[in-house]
């Protein structure tokens, strides 16, 4: 691909995580150290682990939406308080110390002050003290970031979900999840495609260190930019899904490539690991404003095994987005003739 169709990247694709460095993609746990911004051809990603990107305000009303309508998308054991107020805290710290001209956490003795301007709240309260916050505390924090949280808990040598706050989930539904452990989670995976793979990962958060950040990116494609298409919402959003695929429809605007970023975070006072999930929505036609984007995407789409397409529901969707890439390349490097 020799340059872009229309300049400069958008604001979207210029923070967005590209999430394909090769020509082929298989499935790994690509875990790297958190916190540590990553240049691509569009501009940078990765800085911070809560991000707070232009989307915010919206997202964060979308979703109050949600919850309103499905306040289960919240829920926790009575033995994760302590994990609780613990990723609360971490969260205001990190938010405070990465963008403070919108956030800021003060102490004096055992109260704490926290200033979200963006939302436009202000809250004292004291740590481990339920009656000094309007709603639990991961509901809390969960409503005022863009982030899906899990907290994990570890008991028995394995990993725990027994609190979450998730409201934009892909393909898995946040209710049927709670209370499971990190291997049943993940028995959806192919044995064949995973080998092994699970169960080295969950060793792997087990030996996390207080404070460390790691993260791992995941990626598909979604016809709309719905970001709550959860099994638990499958009824609001799979007739628009038929739609698209009953008639002709705009590529380009329609399939949008999703990207989460998500982090491990060992909590310091509590021990339980909280695990982030940040969902990012970019229409394929943008591909084509990147050096590089649109052919790169093409190639994986082409390459994958059909157990990895079928496993991320790319069976259909996979073919006629890289189709169009096809197609969209070709005619920007056709010479007009004269």
């Amino acid at each position: 691909m020799t340059g872009t169709r229309n300049g400069r990247p958008s604001e979207r694709a210029q923070a967005f995580p590209f999430p394909f460095s090769h020509d082929t993609y298989r499935y790994s746990a690509n875990v790297e150290p958190g916190r540590t911004p990553t240049l691509t051809t569009a501009g940078s990603w990765g800085e911070r682990t809560i991000d707070v990107d232009p989307a915010y305000r919206m997202e964060v009303a979308v979703r109050e939406e949600i919850l309103a309508r499905d306040p289960t998308r919240y829920s926790a054991f009575p033995h994760m308080k302590a994990a609780q107020w613990d990723a609360l805290l971490y969260i205001m710290k990190d938010l405070a110390e990465s963008d403070p001209e919108h956030f800021s956490l003060i102490r004096e003795g055992d109260a704490w002050t926290w200033r979200n301007v963006l939302l436009g709240i202000t809250q004292t309260f004291t740590y481990g003290d339920d009656g000094t916050l309007p709603c639990d505390p991961l509901e809390f924090i969960g409503r005022q970031v863009q982030e899906d949280l899990v907290l994990l808990d570890e008991r028995e040598g394995e990993l725990h979900i027994d609190a979450l706050f998730v409201t934009f989930s892909s393909s898995w539904s946040p209710t049927f999840v709670a209370g499971m452990t990190f291997l049943e989670m993940h028995g959806q995976v192919p044995v064949a495609m995973a080998d092994g793979m699970i169960a080295r990962s969950e060793a792997f958060i087990m030996r996390l260190q207080p404070n460390e950040v790691y993260r791992r990116l995941s990626w598909g494609l979604q016809h709309g930019d719905r970001l709550d298409v959860s099994l638990d919402s499958y009824p609001e959003w799979i007739p628009a899904k038929s739609d698209y695929l009953a008639a002709p429809y705009d590529v380009g605007q329609v399939v949008h490539l999703r990207v989460e970023v998500q982090s491990l975070i060992r909590l310091p006072v509590s021990g339980s690991i909280l695990f982030t999930i940040h969902s990012y929505l970019l229409p394929v036609a943008e591909l084509l404003e990147v050096e590089g984007w649109a052919e790169r995407t093409a190639n994986v789409l082409e390459e994958l095994p059909p157990e990895l397409a079928n496993y991320k529901g790319l069976s259909v969707i996979g073919p006629v987005t890289s189709r169009w890439l096809r197609d969209q390349l070709a005619s920007m490097t056709t010479t007009p003739t004269h």
